[in-house]
């Protein structure tokens, strides 16, 4: 049981901390100290619901149709283009100077809305949780893919509650305006390269 839970922490650790719009996205409601609790939770569900969707094999019937990895494809780098030229956009912009703007004006909704969107509108979300965790997991001999499941979930909530929360021991930082002109500046960078790296891929 120990095995296969820190498999499948490890595999999920493996895959989390790479930098995409739902990390950036997190990191920066943190920053701002924007409805963290619910960024936090919303993201943890997302990932569960997704790994035990993947585990359960629907990872593998999605590999097998051509036709959904294309949308999800397309769409996701038109997403993945959008969210890099937004956060270039706030680089140069007022808005990338509130460092501690709190929960005012960003109702509870939109901010649901805001981190359901970077996180079920990136195909690398599917990418990572259903299709390869899913794969890896529904591997495993017996009840062991769900021992799996259980790990890569728990490294998700240790991680999301990590990235949301902490991210205000980070705020003396970010105090200045020139720290959030460089931090929008490289996740707008980053979200560009993954999309021209989904087209071409």
């Amino acid at each position: 049981m120990l095995a296969f839970i820190l498999k499948g922490m490890g595999m999920s650790a493996g895959l989390i901390v790479a930098i995409g719009s739902q990390n950036a996205h997190v990191l920066r409601m943190g920053l701002r100290k924007q409805h963290v609790a619910l960024t936090v939770m919303i993201c943890i569900a997302c990932e569960m619901l997704l790994i035990l969707a993947g585990v359960a094999g629907v990872g593998g019937a999605i590999n097998s149709q051509p036709a959904l990895l294309a949308v999800a494809r397309w769409g996701g780098a038109a997403f993945l283009i959008w969210y890099g030229l937004r956060s270039l956009r706030a680089a140069f912009g007022q808005q990338s100077l509130q460092a501690t703007a709190g929960d005012l004006g960003l109702s509870a909704g939109k901010a649901a809305l805001a981190v359901l969107g970077a996180t079920l509108l990136n195909p690398h979300t599917y990418l990572d949780t259903v299709v390869l965790l899913g794969a890896i997991g529904g591997q495993q001999p017996g009840d062991g893919k769900y021992w799996f499941a259980l790990g890569a979930v728990l490294n998700a909530t240790i991680w999301f509650a990590a990235l949301g929360f902490g991210a205000r021991l980070l705020a003396p930082w970010f105090a200045k305006p020139m720290a959030w002109r460089i931090l929008d500046s490289l996740v707008g960078l980053v979200m560009l390269m993954l999309a021209l790296n989904l087209l071409l891929g």
